[in-house]
């Protein structure tokens, strides 16, 4: 792609990976911060983060790989945000599942997704940008800022914590 294309034909590019993966992303965001809304709304700040930047990307092929890094990172800045009057306040309660989602959600899969959200953050990054969003581990290291064998041992630990998690259930 031409960094020296006309703005019209970097809406283009822009439309074009919104129309492809910006369900993609939404759900990875719902999965990451819990409630469709604020899903929403970190995929909308993505896209126009990329909107704002792609004159300045250097390589405007990874368009897609900035949208990923960009909707993991938004998805933190919510948590935090849902965090800091809850550590004020002496309790911190986890997102709500919207009712539609948890209707949508059979009770395992429901366990699962508790289980998911008492991970580390990285390690549940690793586990959804991995097998939810089916990227590589090399895609996913991109994304995370971090390198390959971190994504293959953070991506480990996460599936021993989570069988451990889900192992309590029983």
């Amino acid at each position: 792609m031409d960094l020296h294309k006309p703005a019209g034909e970097h809406d283009e590019a822009i439309t074009g990976l919104y129309a492809e993966h910006a369900v993609g992303l939404a759900r990875l965001a719902l999965l990451m911060v819990g409630d469709r809304e604020s899903a929403e709304d970190v995929v909308q700040d993505a896209f126009l983060g990329l909107h704002r930047r792609f004159r300045h990307l250097k390589d405007p092929d990874k368009a897609l790989v900035y949208l990923r890094s960009a909707v993991l990172n938004n998805s933190r800045s919510v948590l935090r945000r849902r965090r800091l009057p809850s550590m004020f306040a002496g309790t911190y309660e986890p997102p709500v599942w919207s009712a539609e989602s948890a209707a949508l959600l059979g009770a395992e899969r429901r366990e699962v997704m508790a289980a998911l959200h008492r991970l580390p953050a990285r390690q549940r990054e690793s586990l959804l940008l991995r097998y939810y969003a089916e990227l590589s581990e090399e895609e996913t290291a991109q994304v995370m800022g971090v390198s390959r064998g971190t994504v293959k041992s953070t991506t480990s630990r996460a599936l021993d914590a989570l069988g451990r998690l889900l192992g309590e259930r029983s």
